[in-house]
């Protein structure tokens, strides 16, 4: 190799013998002048510095406290999808399909005098809550009686609004359970469980304003059940939004607060100064300002995943003071000036903490790529943001910390940490000592995670972020096993002619058995259409018999078309059923719509009961003729969350791509590269078998992990390498000597800045979300392997790798 190195021109030497033998800064920089030349200008204008820094956060600080909180379902769908444009046809012309909040309960004594009683003022302070547009329940049920004089249909109450005999309630509910229409709709016969269905302004629901109808709505439920000694579940896709934004504000604050102490604590621990720590919290302060600052100027709102940015600038930033900090803590203690301590600590840490932002902002802005708008506006604002944090350690810690005393001797005692230096000293054994057994563990536990990944499946859920245990969630399934469940599913027949959904029998026949197809399936509850509606007038015009709810003949739809007009004829009740048909038609009566709710059934069942359900639809209507389509929430939910994990999975792959070409150039090196990626592809692969074995599923909040913490995780194997490659001439480039010497002085901030970010994800464990304690779980556990894999396994590989030793 010497003699290859002999014979070389020095420009072919360095490209392909000594990409090891020299610092980067001698292709990038040439040399440390352009680092330590910031440095001076930093400290020479520390002052002016400081001053900018102040005024800009305080602007910055003015555009935090304006941001907002969203309250729309998060849109992971592209406004330009076919999906995306079919919904917001259906919400044009039917309005939406996720305003109604259902509350239900069991019940022997449902019609007791008192419990009715109860329950009839109950839903009337429902109804007058501002905010409601009404309220379907069985107190305010209908029936229709033909008029003899006029042979009209009248909408008549079945029940009174107050009963004094128990004789007379029962008699109304003999009325009642003879209306095949509110049966399985607003209560379960078998199981004796009863639903009110509220619907809630739409204005309401997409603004603050929710904030106080939904919680107005439960206390007033709430109050019912404890007069009654009834317990209530409340469910809905407005509980369901209202009850996740509040939680996310909530948790965004004590997660902030949170991250802020433990790392205060730990840097406290570790640095024994109250200074560094001061001066390291407010590195983060400035940043998660300007992130919040950010989300108003790009005109975001507040999310469930936006919401982690600000814990997670406190959790990144704090590295950024630590690699600083330190550094200049150790040239302090060698050469005890405090100036030349301060131009060493940016010339050798500059360009190791931009990098290391530079591959961790990567991991986040690779997500703007997606065409998830929600991922983009996570990852615009996260990258933006980890690279400004970068600039504001860059200029307000050696600002800063000139004018403070030089560290005392306590302040830099960490760095001979007795337990530390045992732990390092057992690093380089198993280093230099047990190369075999640290390439068997590593091949034993990659087979091992290899066969949990072959058990990984990906699914999601609606709710799936909620815990099991919580209310909320146990609401959810107490619906779905009385009512087959309240998310809300929208089939729409396009007659393409007009009056072809209220006038041609025909159609209403097909699309009634349609209803009764998907009535069918367990997952389904009972399907509303224009088809019940015309059954329930055909009972009503027979005299109430229940054998006569029935689809009616040509015969009857010819007395029940002028209920089928836009306009009802004169009398109220003909207003009121003319209401209720024309809800589940256009106003051109070309469109007919189908409305079921239906159990969360998860992303990889969903598609094939959906599938069923167009095969179906496509047997009864010739697609020359019709135009069927499946909207609603349900399958907005299913589309978005296959944009937001293609979308997750695809930037994995732009996130190891750019980082590559980052180590790449600044190693300049592809054995370096190798050795690098190496380290951090492993604990991707282990988490994942760890996912596989432990039956946590591939779904938006856990595929996250992967380019999250692969953006953090690589910030080790930077520090490392970089130190290694400033070691080389040092130890006369001898491979042995420089990697004990890296793992020496950078063992002790890799160990401390791991621990760091270690306990700033472990805080998301605590959440009240799966997916966030999903991201605090498992990125804990891959940084966890990933320290360990960079102390250990990227050493052997340069001692492995390495052409030439002296």
């Amino acid at each position: 190799m010497r003699g290859i190195n002999k014979c070389l021109s020095p420009k072919l030497y360095f490209y392909f013998a000594a990409p090891c033998h020299f610092s980067f800064f001698a292709v990038q920089f040439k040399d440390d002048r352009m680092w330590t030349n910031l440095a001076r200008f930093v400290l020479k204008k520390r002052l002016p510095v400081l001053i900018f820094l102040s005024l800009l956060t305080i602007v910055m600080g003015y555009f935090a406290s304006q941001v907002k909180m969203s309250y729309e379902f998060a849109r992971a769908i592209p406004t330009n999808h076919p999906k995306y444009k079919e919904y917001q046809e259906f919400r044009q012309k039917f309005g939406d399909d996720g305003n109604t909040l259902v509350i239900g309960f069991n019940s022997n004594n449902f019609f007791n005098v008192n419990l009715f009683n109860n329950y009839v003022e109950f839903s009337g302070q429902i109804k007058k809550v501002e905010g409601v547009n009404g309220v379907l329940s069985i107190s305010e049920t209908v029936t229709l009686v033909k008029e003899v004089a006029t042979e009209k249909l009248k909408a008549v109450p079945v029940f009174k609004s107050f009963y004094t005999s128990q004789s007379e309630l029962d008699s109304a509910r003999a009325v009642f359970e003879n209306l095949p229409f509110y049966k399985n709709l607003l209560y379960n016969p078998s199981s004796k469980v009863y639903l009110m269905a509220v619907s809630v302004n739409k204005d309401v629901l997409n603004s603050p304003r929710r904030n106080i109808v939904v919680p107005k709505i439960i206390a007033i439920a709430n109050k019912f059940g404890a007069q009654n000694n009834i317990e209530l579940a409340l469910s809905g896709l407005p509980l369901v939004r209202t009850t996740i934004s509040t939680r996310i504000a909530d948790e965004m604050k004590l997660f902030l607060f949170g991250s802020v102490v433990l790392s205060a604590l730990i840097l406290l621990l570790f640095f024994r100064s109250f200074s560094a720590t001061l001066l390291s919290i407010l590195v983060v302060i400035i940043g998660v300002l300007w992130s919040l600052g950010t989300m108003h100027l790009f005109g975001y709102k507040i999310t469930l995943l936006n919401a982690l940015i600000p814990p997670l600038i406190v959790v990144i930033g704090i590295p950024n003071c630590i690699y600083f900090l330190n550094k200049y803590h150790t040239e302090y203690k060698h050469s005890r000036n405090k100036q030349e301590a301060l131009i060493n600590m940016v010339s050798r840490m500059g360009v190791v903490t931009l990098f290391c932002n530079i591959t961790a902002a990567i991991g986040f802005a690779v997500f703007a790529l997606t065409k998830s708008a929600v991922l983009k506006e996570f990852g615009a604002v996260a990258g933006i943001n980890i690279m400004l944090l970068f600039f504001v350690s860059f200029m307000l810690l050696p600002a800063a910390l000139s004018y403070l005393p030089p560290p005392k001797s306590r302040h830099i005692k960490y760095l001979e940490n007795k337990w530390l230096n045992k732990t390092l000293i057992s690093i380089e054994k198993w280093v230099f000592s047990h190369r075999k057994t640290v390439y068997l563990t590593t091949l034993t536990v990659l087979v091992f995670a290899v066969m949990g990944i072959l058990k990984l499946k990906s699914v999601g859920f609606i709710v799936d972020d909620l815990p099991k245990s919580d209310k909320l969630y146990k609401d959810l399934k107490f619906f779905e096993k009385h009512f087959h469940g309240v998310m809300p599913l929208e089939i729409v027949v396009d007659t393409k002619k007009k009056f072809g959904a209220s006038r041609n029998l025909n159609n209403l026949l097909k699309i009634d058995s349609l209803a009764q197809y998907i009535a069918s399936k367990p997952e389904m509850a009972k399907p509303l259409s224009v088809d019940e509606g015309l059954k329930f007038a055909r009972q009503g015009y027979y005299g109430g018999d229940p054998v006569m709810y029935a689809m009616p003949d040509n015969f009857d739809l010819a007395f029940l078309a002028p209920y089928l007009q836009t306009k009802g004829n004169s009398g109220n009740g003909q207003n009121s059923f003319s209401k209720l048909v024309n809800t589940f038609m256009d106003s051109s009566k070309q469109m007919a719509r189908i409305s079921v709710s239906m159990e969360d059934v998860g992303s990889v069942k969903l598609p094939l009961i959906l599938n069923d359900i167009w095969e179906k639809a496509n047997q009864l209507f010739d697609s020359t003729k019709y135009n069927v389509q499946l909207t609603g929430t349900s399958v907005t939910f299913l589309e978005g969350s296959r944009f937001i994990i293609n979308g997750l999975k695809d930037s994995i792959v732009w996130a190891f791509v750019l980082i590559a070409f980052c180590m790449l150039y600044l190693f300049r090196s592809w054995r370096i590269l190798l050795c690098s990626l190496i380290p951090n592809i492993i604990p991707l692969v282990i988490t994942a078998g760890i996912m596989g074995w432990a039956g946590v599923p591939l779904k938006p909040s856990t595929v996250l992990v992967f380019s999250v913490a692969l953006g953090i995780a690589i910030d080790v194997t930077i520090r490392f390498l970089v130190n290694y490659k400033q070691e080389l001439p040092r130890q006369k480039y001898s491979v042995t000597a420089t990697v004990q010497q890296t793992i020496r002085h950078t063992g002790i901030s890799i160990i401390y800045t791991s621990l760091v970010l270690i306990a700033g994800f472990v805080i998301f464990c605590f959440s009240n979300f799966g997916g966030t304690q999903a991201l605090g779980w498992l990125t804990s556990l891959t940084l966890i392997v990933a320290m360990i894999t960079n102390l250990i396994l990227l050493p052997v590989l340069l001692l492995l790798t390495s052409r030439s030793d002296k």
